[in-house]
């Protein structure tokens, strides 16, 4: 077997030796973060997003190929648990028969029968399970990411999307483990699925809430709400 500092030229030589590249989130420039046996990252010096080189990024077959291995079910009561992370801190801000989108629903649609057995109307959109994307030109008074921005080749595209349909005074909850160091990142097990392909830190997130003048608010280690400023407020 090569070794690692033979296969480290390789790898580099497969991406064209790429030492900067711009930021998919905020087009600043980033610089490489951490190599390993597989992929190449990079951070950005402005938003702080750790991302994969785009020229080993999986294709749409091998994303869904992986993602059909998935067996997650509203009867899964072990997952249900796992999604009251985002679904209670969101429940709990929301009126009455509020209006919701479940982006990235994927093959076991739960955290949106979550949301419409408390009463609230959903709508759900996934490129892979529920394409239809009608859903994405109404307007929202709250939208749900769960464990999916970590998939986003292009998050600026998708995040601007989400908010630009989100109504005034509505709430944006993601769900995503966040980059703490260098250190801990070589050793993390979320770069091993092949298909998470961008990595959100605290930074990023306050990049995010400052660019869309949002409130932001922490719930436990791997969720984050943003509110929708409201016109009036201003």
């Amino acid at each position: 077997m090569a070794s690692f500092p033979r296969f480290r030229k390789f790898l580099f030589m497969q991406a064209k030796n790429s030492s900067k590249l711009d930021c998919p989130l905020c087009d600043g420039e980033s610089t490489e973060f951490n190599i390993d046996l597989t992929r190449q990252y990079f951070r950005c010096q402005s938003c702080l997003l750790v991302f994969v080189n785009p020229e080993q990024l999986p294709t749409r077959d091998q994303e869904r190929r992986h993602y059909d291995m998935h067996q997650n079910s509203p009867e899964d009561w072990q997952y249900r648990r796992f999604l009251s992370r985002l679904f209670g801190p969101i429940q709990a801000k929301l009126e009455p028969c509020s209006c919701g989108l479940d982006f990235g629903s994927g093959p076991g649609t739960t955290l949106s029968i979550m949301f419409a057995e408390a009463g609230h109307q959903m709508s759900i959109f996934d490129p892979n399970y529920a394409p239809d994307s009608s859903v994405l030109s109404r307007r929202y008074d709250f939208i749900t990411a769960s464990e999916v921005i970590e998939h986003l080749h292009r998050p600026r595209r998708e995040l601007e999307l989400l908010w630009n349909i989100l109504r005034p005074g509505g709430w944006l909850g993601l769900m995503t483990k966040r980059v703490r160091n260098a250190d801990a990142f070589r050793n993390w097990h979320y770069t091993h699925d092949p298909t998470h392909v961008s990595f959100f830190s605290m930074e990023t997130f306050e990049w995010l809430a400052k660019t869309w003048q949002a409130e932001f608010e922490i719930s436990g280690k791997d969720v984050v709400l943003f509110k929708k400023p409201n016109p009036r407020q201003f």
